[in-house]
């Protein structure tokens, strides 16, 4: 277990993965947490559409359109078992489950956490709803190196938010 929480601590970054209501059965109610070097995708874009309306003639009409969210990337990181021990197999069923198009899938919200050097305080946290894995890349392997259970993870989800109450 120390060897988990040191492994973590040189991240920085952890996501937790736990199961949506009424995102599917099947799959563990808790897929995991993983701890990752890099994290991309904390981005949401609107849509803002432009009108024209007759007779204004000193500008465009701004309108909210839908919102736009960008897959969460994850670089460089890897995700343990619920239970705080070796690498588990539950990531990699949920993926399988995506690619064989075995139903139903099962979707997962997930939290996002910044942490401090000392892993002991939580800086910034956000959290995304019904993701579904996009795409997964596995480390190159050389016996020279150690190299870590997964350079890329991509997690494409329905929403996003930045947690404030910490």
């Amino acid at each position: 277990m120390a060897e988990t929480k040191e492994l973590l601590a040189t991240f920085r970054f952890t996501v937790t993965l736990t199961r949506s209501p009424g995102g599917g059965a099947g799959g563990p109610a808790l897929l995991g947490t993983g701890a990752f070097a890099e994290c991309t995708g904390l981005d949401l874009e609107a849509d803002i559409k432009e009108y024209a309306e007759g007779g204004r003639n000193f500008g465009m009409i701004r309108m909210v359109g839908r919102s736009k969210s960008t897959p969460l990337v994850l670089k460089r990181g890897m995700v343990v078992a619920a239970d705080g021990g070796i690498v588990d197999s539950a990531l990699w069923d949920w993926i399988s489950a995506v690619v064989t198009g075995r139903l139903p899938i099962p979707r997962y919200d997930g939290l996002v956490q910044v942490h401090d050097p000392g892993m002991q305080r939580v800086l910034a946290q956000w959290s995304f709803e019904r993701g579904l894995p996009g795409k997964v890349s596995g480390p190159v392997l050389n016996a020279k190196t150690g190299e870590v259970a997964i350079e890329e993870l991509q997690i494409l989800h329905e929403g996003l938010r930045m947690v404030v109450d910490l």
